[in-house]
């Protein structure tokens, strides 16, 4: 249809603020359906891991059906963003969206769990491209001056992921069997599919540069290296072990070869040049320290209200509500700022302002804190990340040409999924050894055995401790959760100064002032110098 069309060439076009045509909005809506596939889908096959181990055996490998698809997941994403701008985001968007269903099915089919593993992986090949399609097509459609308005929208998929996610596993898990945990996908991706392929028309690409094979190559094995360390490092090898250093090496050596490699090909997977704008460089670095609080606090805080304050294990995505609320408010507010004034560079400073305060504040917990003093500690914390989340990509699109789009987009989606698993890994390393340490002082060696193989205890496993020992297993997780939350705290100190240095360059597709700066209000999004 003509109207995405329109949308499309709206960036190139300054003036007031449009209201977005129905096709368009059709299209967001379809969008949105394949943003909460890939964020929903871990969150709900998480709730069904024991059923699936019950039936299909393989315990030992079970920590694989997680990992196997955020590998495949961590390392596509780079590469869908690059085939989306050489050969249009349409179909390799489609492609996307059809892999992970074809993965989900399987997965559903598994009768072993080494199938299961194999199709999950190929599960989150899809999902790499699901995220990555979502922002770039986005960017397409919609002119970075409007784009805060939708902020809210993709805050709120995140937030009903997080929150729904355990709720709807133990639910399907319950009543329908585990295999309906990936065969819910399969509805809900046909009408995302149905309505993109229907509604989203862009103009047709065909790149005559061919693919970057060893590009693509020397990226996958350094992603896949890091995320194995931060996956393996502390729990199934420590940290010193032959194994990790290992892995270290092979993803140093492959990063380094990668960046070297970028600057000869011809077509490059990740084109360097972006990094040359500064913005750009800060939002990738805000964004990954945006996920390193993240993740880490949506692993340590519904373990803490449920070992020290006794919340029910059950409803463990309500524990997040008032982090997640605070994070949906903020954020459509930060939007509607955004697109009403233009201006954006003080939502990232208030917001490592505020994530600063609320890890701080998280970090005071201890077995006295109650549910609402926590609930308003998570609160802070939220509105912070909610300043952050979609601005980072906002702004980082904004500083790139339209050609580049998808790897910016993809580029910052990775950035924060590395942070992620280094979060999980670094504050779970803290909290971990943290933990031991407080049980070894208060029970002795009965402490000690109780949390050498793990530091984290389910339901299950707490209510059979003797009373001394669950009492210091308390008093271990509040130190532990302390710790954890201090490092966030520091290392958010990082998004601050990060911040400081944003430079405001106008968001394209609102009304500008015609002056000396025309320059920047030029069709092409403008780079500014580092």
């Amino acid at each position: 249809m003509a109207d995405t069309q329109t949308a499309v060439t709206a960036q190139e076009a300054p003036g007031k603020p449009e209201k977005q045509p129905k096709s368009v909005r059709v299209v967001l809506l379809a969008l949105m359906i394949a943003m909460m596939l890939a964020m929903l889908d871990n969150m709900i096959v998480g709730t069904a891991m024991p059923t699936i181990v019950g039936e299909l055996g393989g315990l030992e490998h079970l920590s694989w059906v997680v990992t196997g698809y955020t590998l495949a997941t961590a390392a596509a994403t780079p590469i869908w963003g690059k085939l989306g701008d050489m050969y249009g985001r349409k179909a390799t968007f489609l492609t996307s969206i059809v892999i992970f269903l074809i993965g989900s099915a399987l997965s559903g089919m598994a009768q072993n769990m080494g199938q299961l593993i194999g199709f999950r992986a190929v599960q989150g090949l899809g999902a790499g491209g699901l995220m990555v399609g979502v922002m770039a097509i986005i960017g397409d459609l919609i002119p970075p001056r409007e784009r805060g308005k939708y902020q809210g929208m993709m805050a709120g998929v995140m937030a009903l992921a997080m929150i729904g996610g355990p709720l709807v596993g133990g639910t399907i898990t319950d009543n329908w069997g585990w295999r309906w945990s990936f065969y819910i996908n399969l509805p809900l991706g046909a009408v995302a599919l149905a309505l993109v392929s229907a509604v989203l028309h862009l103009p047709k690409k065909r790149s005559k540069a061919g693919i970057d094979y060893l590009g693509v190559v020397l990226l996958t094995v350094g992603i896949t290296s890091i995320v194995l360390v931060t996956t393996w490092g502390g729990t199934e090898y420590a940290w010193t072990s032959a194994r990790i250093m290992e892995l270290i090496g092979i993803g140093v050596a492959s990063l380094i070869g990668f960046v070297f490699w970028q600057t000869k090909a011809a077509e490059p997977v990740v084109p360097l040049h972006i990094f040359r704008s500064r913005n750009f460089t800060l939002m990738s670095l805000i964004g990954f320290i945006t996920g390193f609080v993240m993740f880490g606090a949506t692993l340590f805080l519904p373990l803490y209200q449920q070992s020290v304050q006794g919340a029910s294990a059950t409803n463990s995505g309500l524990l997040l509500l008032p982090m997640l609320g605070a994070m949906l408010v903020t954020s459509m507010i930060a939007g509607r700022v955004t697109t009403n004034s233009g201006r954006y560079k003080v939502f990232p400073i208030v917001g490592g302002v505020l994530m600063i305060v609320g890890l701080y504040l998280l970090s005071l917990m201890d077995t006295g804190t109650t549910r609402l003093t926590s609930g308003l500690y998570m609160a802070v914390l939220g509105a912070g990340m909610g300043c952050l989340m979609q601005i980072t990509m906002l702004v980082a699109q904004n500083s790139v040409e339209m050609k580049d789009m998808g790897v910016a987009s993809s580029s910052t989606t990775l950035f924060r999924t590395l942070g992620s698993s280094f979060g999980v890994a670094i504050m779970g390393a803290l909290f971990n050894h943290r933990v031991q340490d407080v049980m070894a002082e208060r029970a002795g060696a009965l402490g000690k055995g109780i949390t050498e193989k793990s530091a984290q205890l389910d339901a299950a496993s707490l209510a059979k401790l003797p009373a001394a020992a669950r009492e210091a297993y308390q008093h271990a997780v509040s130190a532990g959760t302390h710790s954890a939350f201090l490092l966030g705290a520091v290392i958010a100190v990082v998004v601050l100064i990060a911040s400081l240095f944003v430079k405001e360059v106008p968001l394209k597709g609102g009304p500008q002032k015609p002056s000396s700066d025309s320059a920047d209000a030029a069709p092409a999004p403008v780079i500014e110098a580092v």
